[in-house]
């Protein structure tokens, strides 16, 4: 019976792909579901042999593991190199837009905690 190896929902499709090579590089059989027009199916690898789930979910999290270390080595590279923007870059590059942003968070707030509030007076 096959089961889910890996889903897809959120993952971007260079991963997606890498994970399709590393299992594909080691003769894992597998086929892909995707998660349809409106999004309500699973969207996931499976492996065809149940032998093989161990085995593929060892490779992914092992490919998993070292993705998320050379992501935030990327990361941490770039916010030494300043291209990754602060919060007071950001304000001093696009004000109306943070200002803009803050005054939604503040509406948003406001339409969620002044029901409660009314309630509890």
């Amino acid at each position: 019976m096959s089961k889910i190896v890996f889903r897809l929902k959120d993952v971007p499709e260079e991963e997606a792909d890498a994970i399709r090579a590393l299992l594909t590089d080691k003769d894992i059989e597998f086929f892909e579901t995707d998660a349809g027009r409106w999004g309500i199916s699973i969207g996931a690898i499976w492996v065809k042999d149940d032998d093989d789930f161990g085995v593929a979910r060892e490779l992914i999290e092992a490919f998993q593991r070292e993705h998320r270390e050379r992501v935030q080595q990327q990361y941490e590279q770039d916010k030494k190199a300043g291209k990754v923007a602060s919060f007071w870059q950001l304000l001093s590059q696009s004000p109306l837009q943070v200002l803009a942003y803050l005054l939604l968070i503040v509406i948003v707030l406001a339409f969620t905690l002044l029901p409660m509030l009314q309630f509890f007076k």
